[in-house]
């Protein structure tokens, strides 16, 4: 067991070191400033008339109530024939980094922002993503903006994008907009002012409605994951919060869906080569089978999402409680998800959580790179030129891509541990419930359930303890921590 701790361990300056350590380089380039005052000197220069001035339409954000890199803004319009119009604006990066530019070479390299939770290490310089390139209230900012329709049916047609100038009129955070649209809260002071905003709301949450229930009937899989993000106080953490999701989050959520399915539709009709995020079929698709199994349900041999869905539906309605672990059991079985090339008239793999086959990422330019890219494809195509990247460019950043989201899930991964081992140095002798993570050669990981912390069982293989497997439902007793290290260590 480990037995080191500092009690003044500083988690900024650990989150600084585990970034350098997986490939990232947190301090921006020689010639950053020289770069960020000529886009500000650009951003007096801006006229184009061939842009659409839709900054009167009431445009209004939703994400974290901490977010202060805002992507998107969203409308929403009744028809006369009862569909919805949707219209999902997002940040124009592209017009103010410029491609092989000093700012972009540096977001090339790191490919997205970095959450540790004690700090974000951005992908672009704070001036840009949180000022000149973000969405921010009650500032006109240019964007490209996705359209399209939603029936009763919950489907999406009439694709299209354009470029525009948008004026976001209300930023509202996740919480205070989902417990108001589930009715387990009040308006927020925003909406509550305003009665054209809340109607806005309730009709991008009547879309956002439709198109979950019609993607559930595709076969997408309602998983509950939980996410935690630490209680600061005084710059030191001292208590780990569970991040809600609500309906406020499900209307986000799907308004990304769809409009990056519209990007990847235009991509595919016009012949452009373009990046794809994707989810393969699961590999350990006989596990799952194995958990279903052994609360009484029986899933096809071959992965089937839809079948799999009906299986967490159920599950959800008839044990709520644990619904938690069996979405975590499930999310981790099924393996991350990559960026790939997708090439002119060649079939994507698929999301498979998603149930669509036709997904790029394009709405958080701030954050990932790979949007960036999507971005400048699409905008290539509207102007009728030739594409930006080559297909081995596009190849190349898909690849590094995936690569630096999988070093960043391990930042995030080995932060979270580390201010779990601050927080939880009070508690050690304590009990838990947990469910088992991951098991290989370096041993057997749970994640305690209140609260969640990941850990290792340091007694798993020892003679007399039964095997474990991802899924597995165990108690277990914090034994040490070591923040220095990042180890969480359990017992059975």
């Amino acid at each position: 067991m480990h037995n080191g701790y500092s009690s003044h361990f500083n988690l900024v300056t650990a989150a600084h070191e585990v970034m350098v350590e997986h490939g990232f380089q947190p301090e921006y380039p020689a010639g950053t400033e020289s770069q960020l005052a000529a886009i500000k000197m650009q951003m007096d220069k801006d006229e184009d008339p061939h842009l659409q001035d839709l900054r009167q339409l009431l445009w209004s954000s939703i994400d974290n109530d901490t977010s202060k890199d805002l992507d998107q803004i969203e409308w929403a319009e009744q028809l006369a024939d009862g569909r919805i119009r949707i219209l999902v604006a997002v940040a124009d990066v592209d017009v103010r980094v410029g491609k092989g530019t000093v700012i972009d070479g540096h977001a090339r390299s790191e490919t997205t922002s970095v959450y540790t939770g004690v700090r974000v290490f951005p992908m672009l310089p704070t001036e840009l993503s949180e000022g000149i390139t973000s969405l921010n209230e009650q500032e006109d900012r240019l964007a490209m903006v996705v359209e399209f329709t939603v029936d009763a049916t919950g489907t999406v047609a009439d694709g299209k994008a354009y470029r525009a100038l948008v004026r976001n009129h209300a930023q509202l955070a996740y919480p205070s907009v989902g417990a108001w649209l589930s009715g387990s809260g009040p308006a927020p002071e925003k909406v509550a002012a305003l009665a054209d905003l809340a109607a806005q709301l309730k009709l991008q949450d009547m879309a956002a409605q439709r198109m979950l229930d019609s993607r559930f009937q595709h076969g997408a899989l309602d998983l509950e994951t939980i996410e935690t993000r630490p209680l600061m106080l005084a710059e030191e953490a001292v208590e780990i919060v569970r991040l809600e999701k609500n309906r406020a989050t499900s209307l986000i959520e799907e308004f990304m869906v769809a409009a990056n399915g519209v990007i990847a539709r235009i991509f595919e009709q016009a012949g452009v080569a373009s990046i794809r995020r994707v989810v393969r079929t699961p590999k350990r698709w006989d596990r799952i089978v194995e958990l279903a199994s052994g609360m009484g349900a029986t899933l096809p041999a071959e992965p089937e999402s839809k079948a799999l869905n009906d299986f967490l539906l159920e599950q959800k309605r008839k044990d709520p409680d644990h619904f938690p672990d069996l979405s975590l059991a499930v999310v981790k079985l099924m393996g991350p998800g990559e960026y790939v090339l997708v090439r002119p008239n060649q079939d994507s793999p698929g999301h498979f959580g998603l149930a669509v086959q036709d997904y790029t990422h394009s709405t958080a330019p701030n954050r990932r790179f790979s949007d960036v890219v999507t971005q400048r494809l699409l905008k290539a195509w509207l102007a009728g030129t030739e594409p930006p990247y080559s297909v081995g460019d596009l190849d190349a950043i898909s690849q590094h891509c995936t690569l630096m989201e999988d070093a960043a899930r391990k930042v995030e991964r080995e932060m979270q541990k580390r201010i779990a081992a601050v927080v939880l140095r009070p508690r050690i002798g304590e009990h838990f419930r947990a469910i088992v993570t991951g098991v290989n050669h370096y041993g057997t990981f749970v994640r305690t359930l209140d609260p969640h912390v990941d850990g290792m069982l340091v007694n798993a293989g020892k003679p007399g303890v039964r095997a474990l497997d991802v899924g597995d439902r165990v108690t277990v007793t914090l034994a040490s921590t070591d923040p220095e290290r990042g180890f969480v260590d359990f017992t059975l």
